[in-house]
């Protein structure tokens, strides 16, 4: 019985990273998650430029779409109104958005808040496009964007991992 106190001690040890004991595979699967989302983040972007999906007119027209043909809850259709009717503003700030959300993902910088404001991006995209997509195209990366706020995924092969050390009380990392 005393083996298995102390042996449950130890597996719930955290590491000097601030990050629970869980090895190379469990920290090399959160990098290659935070990288995949990163990836993906920057495919659309280049997807979206090359479909003038940023430009006012190609912005205001998709909004406007998901707008009238989907589900989503009246306050919602509201807001996406709202951004269809500013596309001129709206459009880039989200070329902007995916852009970097991508780029810092990839590289793990500001992971736990990047991946964060991932998770309200992706899902205010999935209440957008109720009725009108696969519930599941969404629904995946919403998860992973909100697992990697959670498990601190930049200390894990990421540039958060360096900015850690040199300022651990930050919790952002």
């Amino acid at each position: 019985m005393k083996d298995d106190i102390g042996q449950r001690s130890r597996s719930a040890r955290v590491e000097s990273d601030g990050l629970p004991n869980m090895g190379g595979a469990g920290r090399l699967a959160l990098a290659f998650l935070r990288v995949t989302i990163g990836v993906m983040f920057v495919w659309v972007f280049f997807e979206n430029k090359g479909k003038g999906l940023y430009t006012p007119g190609g912005y205001a027209g998709l909004i406007g779409y998901y707008a009238s043909a989907g589900h989503a809850p009246a306050f919602w259709k509201s807001v996406m109104n709202f951004a269809a009717n500013h596309a001129d503003i709206m459009g880039p700030i989200q070329a902007l958005t995916e852009i970097s959300f991508g780029v810092t993902l990839i590289i793990g910088l500001l992971t736990r808040p990047v991946a964060l404001g991932a998770f309200f991006f992706l899902t205010s995209l999935w209440v957008s496009e109720w009725g009108t997509a696969w519930i599941w195209e969404l629904l995946v990366p919403m998860s992973v964007a909100l697992a990697l706020a959670i498990a601190s995924a930049g200390r894990s092969y990421g540039a958060d991992a360096a900015l850690a050390k040199k300022y651990p009380r930050l919790p952002i990392w």
